[in-house]
C-alpha cells in the first residue's frame, strides 16, 4: 500500500470503548482521555468518544456510525482471553477474515508467562491468534497483541483495554503510524496555569484579549477545583505570533500564574525545591496524607521531601506532633495557633527546611467548614485561613491545591529574601 495514500484530506478519529463494565460505572473510561491528548498534538482532532457494551451487534453498529465521519477509529477492550471478550471475533466476522496464528505473538507470550513462572492455559495461547487481514501491533507490555485493519480508505486500530498495555502500542507503533500515513495541520499549544481566581473572573478579566485574538488562535478554559488552565492553540500559523498573544495573556494574569507549561503544582513545587536544593515536610490532619502523596507522585521526590505525619486525632497531635496540650485546649484543634505549632513541630523532627500542616473541616456539621493553613521555615510562619465549601471529595483536592500553591509561594519569597 501506497504509504502516503491516506494524506488527501483533513483526518478525524473516533474513539470507541468496549465493556459492560463501563456503562455500569463499575470502571473509569480513562483510556479515551489519553488517547485523546496523544493525537491533539499531532493534529488529529477526536470526532466522538463512545463505549458499548459486550455485545456483538452494539460494536458494528458503532463501527458503521462513526466510519461516517471518522478516517480512523481506535477501539479499546474486549482482546483478553476470557468469554466476554469478544471484539476479536467480531472483528473478524466484520472484515470477514478468518484466524492465523501469529509466531512472534506466539512465542513473546510462552516467553511471558515463563519469565512470570505462571501456567499457561490454552485461552492464552489463543491470543496468538490473530486476523489474516490485520498488521499485528505488537504489545511488549501484555500477551494481547493490537490489530490494524486498513479498509476503503480508513484504519481501524483494535487496542487492549488495560490501560499500560494500550499506552505501549499507542506510544510505540500508533502514532508513528498515524504521523505517517494521515494529513495533519500544525497545532500549537501554549498553556498557563492559574490559581487565586474563579474562572469566571478571569473571562471577565480576559474579555478584551479574546476579542482581539486573531481568528487562528483559541483560548480554552480548563477548570479545577481551586485552579484554572488557559490553553491557547494556534492552527497553522507562526510560532512568534502565538508567543506575542501568549506573552499578553501572561502579563494580564501575572498576579495568578503559577507557571507557563501544563504541569501540575506539585511538580512545579518540586522543581523549585529541587533547584534550590531545599527540603519539606508535612503535617497533614483533615486531609489524610493527599499533600504528602502528591509531593511523592514526582519522580525524585526523595531529593527534597524529608516526609510527612498525619496527626488525625488530638492525641497524636500532642503525642506524635508534640503539639502543647494547652494549645488545643485553648485554641481549639482547628485553630491558627494549632496549625502554626503543627508546622513548627514538622519542620523540627523531619529536619526539614520548609512544613506545611492543615487541620479542619472537610464536612458540614454544627460549623462551617474552615481550614487552616500553616507554612514554617527557620525564620518565620504564615498562616491563612480558608473555607470548604464542598463534598469531602472536593474539599480534600481544594485544600491540597490551597496548601501547595501556599507552599511554593512561601518557599519562592523566602528564597527571594535570602537572596
Amino acid at each position: 500500500m501506497n504509504q502516503n495514500l491516506f494524506r488527501l484530506k483533513q483526518t478525524f478519529c473516533s474513539i470507541i470503548t468496549i465493556g459492560d463494565e463501563l456503562l455500569i460505572g463499575q470502571t473509569i473510561d480513562t483510556n479515551s482521555a489519553w488517547i485523546a491528548q496523544q493525537l491533539n498534538p499531532i493534529g488529529i482532532p477526536v470526532k466522538r468518544r463512545i463505549a458499548v457494551g459486550d455485545n456483538k451487534q452494539e460494536i458494528i453498529d458503532a463501527l458503521e456510525r462513526e466510519r461516517k465521519d471518522s478516517d480512523i477509529i481506535i477501539i479499546t477492550g474486549g482482546l483478553g482471553p476470557t468469554s466476554d471478550d469478544i471484539t476479536k471475533p467480531v472483528l473478524c466476522e466484520y472484515f470477514n477474515s478468518g484466524l492465523v496464528e501469529n509466531e512472534v505473538v506466539l512465542k513473546h507470550i510462552t516467553s511471558y508467562f515463563d519469565r512470570r513462572n505462571r501456567p499457561m492455559l490454552q485461552s492464552n495461547l489463543l491470543q496468538a491468534m490473530v486476523p489474516e487481514v490485520c498488521d499485528v501491533l505488537f504489545n511488549e507490555e501484555g500477551t494481547a497483541p493490537g490489530m490494524l485493519f486498513k479498509d476503503k480508505g480508513q484504519v481501524i486500530i483494535s487496542l487492549p483495554g488495560v490501560p499500560n498495555e494500550m499506552q505501549y502500542i499507542i506510544s510505540t507503533h500508533v502514532l508513528t503510524y498515524l504521523k505517517a500515513n494521515f494529513k495533519t495541520p500544525n497545532f500549537n499549544h501554549r498553556t498557563l496555569v492559574t490559581s487565586g481566581e474563579g474562572e469566571s473572573f478571569i473571562a471577565e478579566r480576559l474579555k478584551d484579549f479574546e476579542a482581539d485574538l486573531p481568528p487562528e488562535i483559541k483560548l480554552a478554559y480548563l477548570p479545577k477545583i481551586n485552579i484554572v488552565k488557559l490553553r491557547l492553540t494556534a492552527t497553522d500559523i507562526d510560532d512568534s505570533t502565538l508567543e506575542t498573544q501568549f506573552s499578553r495573556l501572561k502579563k494580564i494574569l501575572q498576579n495568578i500564574s503559577i507557571i507557563d507549561a501544563d504541569l501540575e503544582l506539585e511538580f512545579v513545587l518540586g522543581q523549585i525545591l529541587a533547584t534550590n536544593q531545599k527540603t519539606i515536610s508535612v503535617a497533614e490532619s483533615c486531609t489524610g496524607g493527599s499533600i504528602a502523596s502528591r509531593i511523592t507522585s514526582i519522580k525524585g521526590a526523595s531529593a527534597y521531601f524529608k516526609g510527612g505525619i498525619v496527626p488525625y486525632s488530638i492525641e497524636s497531635k500532642q503525642n506524635v506532633l508534640d503539639v502543647q496540650e494547652n494549645t488545643i485546649h485553648h485554641f481549639g484543634v482547628v485553630s491558627e495557633e494549632t496549625v502554626i505549632e503543627m508546622a513548627q513541630k514538622c519542620r523540627e523532627k523531619f529536619k526539614s527546611d520548609f512544613a506545611v500542616s492543615v487541620s479542619g473541616y472537610l464536612e458540614k456539621k454544627d460549623h462551617d467548614n474552615a481550614v487552616w493553613i500553616a507554612l514554617s521555615s527557620a525564620n518565620t510562619c504564615l498562616t491563612k485561613k480558608i473555607i470548604a465549601p464542598y463534598d469531602r471529595e472536593k474539599n480534600t483536592i481544594l485544600v491540597a491545591n490551597a496548601a501547595l500553591n501556599l507552599l511554593r509561594i512561601f518557599i519562592l519569597e523566602q528564597l527571594s529574601l535570602a537572596s
